[in-house]
């Protein structure tokens, strides 16, 4: 199946309205409310066991326009965070020392022309700075050449998708030509040490399946990964994190498309784990967009399902006192978070 040039967002096409993705997860009459099975484990209202993490959108623009993104990032997507909504972002840090981490996202989130600005000033603050990059940003024009000396100078936590460790699988999820530009700058990132045992410089990989099953088990994908990767391109990294596809966006036309929605729906349904559950990121974690409104989670920001009315609802009121009170937003994509060992942004969530 050949990859769209452009987001859903410019095609206006019906799944890039956040309001129609919800009405299409409502739609499954059979399967059980998510809250429900919440309720079944006493998890229901569903709270913050206390943020730690600050995971901050910085964009939708992106050099790729990958089959299964949940953000429909692409080239076309003009949305981008503003130097003053990125400084609202330090001040609330300022006051807020519980939160450690700060986790950059996007779009491809080095294509923010703030994002070295941001980076150096998150650096000073002395918090660990996680960037999602998607690896081939680093070979995409000149002025991204330097990134992984970027990154080492400020300490970076680097996390890269790589939704395979061959051609194939990797190109067909995200377009032709990305497993060769990945396993380039995953080298470059290698050569000045990320990966490298002792140096201090983490780099993780991200694994999400290509097709409409769950992901296998991390330990042994993460063994099967390192094996493939160092003996086919002399190619370290840290972990690897196996993240399960959640039905919105770009994945949920993808399952309608295919004729694989409900059956995937069963599958998340039938593995939901209450252990998976009660580990949720979204306990911990609260997500910026890149316009400053609050979500619990990078999804649910995508489903512009802000953090409930009780709470501060724009980076510029930030209260984390009053944030770690709110209860969660759920809808039926929560599923996907649920399912098996569970998943996060961080990989699954237990043994």
């Amino acid at each position: 199946m050949a990859l769209s040039a452009t987001s859903l967002h410019r095609q206006k096409h019906e799944l890039s309205e956040p309001a129609y993705q919800l009405t299409v997860l409502q739609q499954g009459a059979q399967f059980p409310e998510f809250a429900a099975q919440l309720r079944q484990h006493n998890l229901y209202p569903l709270k913050p066991t206390g943020a730690t993490i600050l995971q901050v959108n910085v964009g939708k623009m992106c050099n790729q326009t990958c089959r299964h993104c949940h953000v429909d990032a692409g080239p076309d997507r003009k949305e981008i965070m503003t130097r003053e909504t990125m400084q609202l972002c330090l001040d609330a840090l300022v006051n807020s020392p519980e939160i450690t981490t700060i986790d950059l996202t996007g779009g491809a989130p080095e294509m923010n022309p703030d994002f070295r600005w941001f980076v150096e000033e998150l650096s000073k603050l002395g918090k660990q700075i996680i960037v999602r990059c998607n690896l081939t940003i680093i070979l995409a024009n000149k002025k991204y050449h330097d990134l992984p000396l970027f990154f080492k100078e400020h300490k970076v936590q680097v996390v890269s998708s790589l939704p395979y460790f061959a051609a194939s699988r990797t190109d067909a999820q995200r377009g032709d030509g990305v497993f060769e530009k990945s396993i380039k700058a995953l080298q470059l990132l290698n050569e000045v040490g990320f990966g490298k045992e002792g140096s201090g410089l983490q780099l993780d990989l991200v694994y999400n399946p290509s097709g409409a099953f769950l992901p296998a088990a991390q330990q042994a994908l993460e063994a099967e990964f390192k094996r493939r990767l160092k003996a086919g391109f002399d190619i370290d990294f840290n972990n690897l994190f196996c993240i399960t596809n959640l039905p919105i966006s770009r994945y949920l036309e993808y399952l309608m498309q295919s004729g694989n929605y409900e059956s995937y729906m069963e599958k998340l349904v039938d593995a939901f784990n209450p252990a998976a559950a009660a580990s949720v990121m979204c306990r911990n974690t609260i997500s910026v967009g890149w316009d400053g409104y609050l979500y619990d989670c990078d999804f649910n920001q995508m489903l512009e399902l802000h953090v409930s009315p009780t709470a501060p609802q724009h980076i510029r009121d930030f209260n984390l006192a009053a944030l770690n009170k709110r209860s969660i937003i759920l809808n039926q994509h929560c599923y996907g978070c649920t399912a098996g060992a569970g998943s996060s942004c961080g990989g699954q969530t237990v043994a």
